[in-house]
C-alpha cells in the first residue's frame, strides 16, 4: 500500500529514482525526496527471507517499492520512472481499473481500499478520505511503517505473477480503536505487466481486506478524550517522525 518516508536526503538500497541527475527536476510532494530508514529497519527485522541480489524476486520487490515511493511522494505522473504513464492501469479485487492519474489523485490507500459493501459494513470509507488524510490514518496506526515484501514469484516478464506480504505493528490508534501493539498483516497476489524497460503498464491485485482490518479493529474503541490525549503529542506530518510505510 504505502511505505512512508521523511524528508532527509539519503540513498536507499530498496528503491530507485530517488536521487541523481534524473531527479533534479522532479516535483516532490513534501519538497524533497523521502527516506525510509524506519520502515527499512522494520522490513529487515521482519522479512521471511532475503532474496539474492539480482534475482527476479529482488527485482520485483524493489520495483514495487519504487513504484509505491513515487506514488506517495511525486506529484507529477510524468516524473515517475517505474511505470509507463501513458498506459498504466491498476485493478484491485476485480474492480474497474484506475489510470495512473486517477491513482495519483486518490493515493495508494484509497485506490487499494475501495469497496462496494453496504456503508454499515465498510471498515474504511475511501470516498470520504483525501490523499493526505488516508496517509495520516495509517501513519498514525503504524508509526514505524507498514512493511512490504515479495514472498514468491511465479512467472517472469513481461507478465510477472507474485505473492506478497504487508505487515506492521499497530502502535497507534486506528479511527478510534486503541493500539494493540500487535502485528497486523495480510497477504495477497498480484499480476504485473511490464514493457521492454520493465516499466509497469498494468497491475492486478487480489487480497482480503478483512485480514488487515481484523487487526486494526481488534483494539477497543477509545473515548474522544482518551484518543485525543494519546495522539496530541504526535506531529501531524509524518516527516517529523521519520516513519513511512513499505
Amino acid at each position: 500500500m504505502a511505505e512512508e518516508g521523511s524528508d532527509m536526503i539519503t540513498g536507499d538500497k530498496y528503491r530507485s529514482h530517488l536521487h541523481g541527475d534524473e531527479e533534479k527536476n522532479t516535483r516532490w510532494r513534501h519538497g524533497a525526496p523521502p527516506t525510509y530508514d524506519l520502515v527499512n529497519q522494520l522490513f529487515e527485522e521482519g522479512r521471511t527471507q532475503e532474496w539474492p541480489k539480482g534475482s527476479l524476486e529482488e527485482i520485483v520487490q524493489n520495483a514495487i517499492k519504487t513504484w509505491e515511493m513515487e506514488l506517495s511522494h511525486k506529484t507529477n505522473l510524468h516524473d515517475f520512472k517505474s511505470i509507463n504513464p501513458d498506459k498504466f492501469k491498476i485493478y484491485v479485487n476485480g474492480r474497474e481499473g484506475l489510470t495512473g492519474e486517477e491513482t495519483l489523485k486518490l493515493g495508494s490507500y484509497n485506490a487499494l481500499l475501495q469497496n462496494s459493501l453496504p456503508e454499515q459494513f465498510q471498515y474504511y470509507r475511501a470516498d470520504q478520505e483525501t490523499f493526505e488524510s488516508s496517509h495520516d490514518v495509517f501513519r498514525s496506526a503504524f508509526p514505524r511503517g507498514f512493511a512490504w515484501e515479495v514472498l514468491s514469484v511465479y512467472s517472469g516478464p513481461p507478465t510477472i505473477a507474485f505473492k506478497f506480504r504487508h505487515w506492521g505493528y499497530m502502535e497507534g490508534p486506528y479511527k478510534g480503536h486503541a493500539p494493540t501493539g500487535e502485528t497486523v498483516e495480510f497477504t495477497g497476489v498480484a499480476v504485473l505487466k511490464v514493457d521492454e524497460k520493465l516499466r509497469a503498464e498494468e497491475v492486478e491485485v487480489y487480497y482480503d481486506p478483512g485480514e488487515l482490518f481484523g487487526g486494526l479493529l481488534k483494539g477497543p474503541p477509545k473515548t474522544d478524550a482518551t484518543l485525543l490525549s494519546s495522539t496530541s503529542t504526535t506531529p501531524s506530518c509524518p516527516f517529523f517522525s521519520g516513519g513511512e510505510t513499505n
